[in-house]
C-alpha cells in the first residue's frame, strides 16, 4: 500500500474483531512511526500509554463518551503531550506534533491490517484531568486512539473541495 493509497483508505472504525490480540511487534511498528512524525525542533513532546486490560479501556469509556469502541477493540493508546519538551520559542506547538504523530499511528496501523479511531481528550480538562488520575499520568492526555482488527468497512467520508482551496499567485 503507498502513502496515497493509505490516506484515501483510512477510516474510523468503531467495530473490532472481539478477543484479538496484537503481536507487541506491531504495536511497536505503529509506535515507531508515531515517533517519526515532525515536531518543532525536534522536540519529540509525546509519549504514549498502551492499555490493554479490560479495566483500563473501561475506566477511558467512563471518562470519554465517545470511545465506546473500546468495548471490543483490542488496545487503547493513550497519546500524551509533554509541553516542558518545549520550553522556549516553540512552547506552544506540543499539540499540532502529538496531531502528527497520531495521524502516522493511524496510517501505519492501516497498513498493517489494523483498524483505529481518534478519540480527542485535550483541551477537554475535565477529560484531561480524569485520565491524568485514573493512569498516574505527569504529561497531558490529548487523544484515545482505539486499535483493533476491523469488523466493519464504512464508505469514506473525506474529499477534495475545492472551495475550501484559495490560490495566491
Amino acid at each position: 500500500m503507498n502513502v496515497t493509497e493509505a490516506i484515501r483508505k483510512r477510516r474510523s472504525i468503531r467495530k473490532y474483531k472481539e478477543g484479538v490480540k496484537i503481536p507487541q511487534k506491531d504495536i511497536e511498528t505503529i509506535l515507531e512511526a508515531a515517533m517519526m512524525a515532525p515536531s518543532a525542533r525536534n522536540t519529540r513532546p509525546w509519549e504514549f500509554v498502551v492499555v490493554e486490560s479490560a479495566e483500563g479501556k473501561e475506566k477511558i469509556m467512563n471518562i470519554q463518551p465517545y470511545t465506546k469502541m473500546l468495548n471490543t477493540a483490542s488496545l487503547a493508546i493513550i497519546v500524551c503531550g509533554l509541553p516542558k519538551a518545549q520550553e522556549g520559542n516553540c512552547s506552544e506547538f506540543w499539540p499540532e506534533d502529538c496531531g502528527a504523530a497520531i495521524e502516522n499511528l493511524l496510517l501505519q496501523a492501516l497498513e498493517l491490517g489494523y483498524g483505529t479511531c481518534w478519540c480527542g481528550l485535550y483541551p477537554v480538562m475535565e477529560r484531561v484531568t480524569a485520565i491524568k488520575e485514573a493512569f498516574g499520568l505527569e504529561s497531558v492526555p490529548l487523544a484515545v486512539v482505539a486499535l483493533g482488527v476491523p469488523d466493519e468497512d464504512p464508505a469514506p467520508r473525506g474529499f477534495f473541495d475545492p472551495s475550501k482551496v484559495s490560490y495566491i499567485k
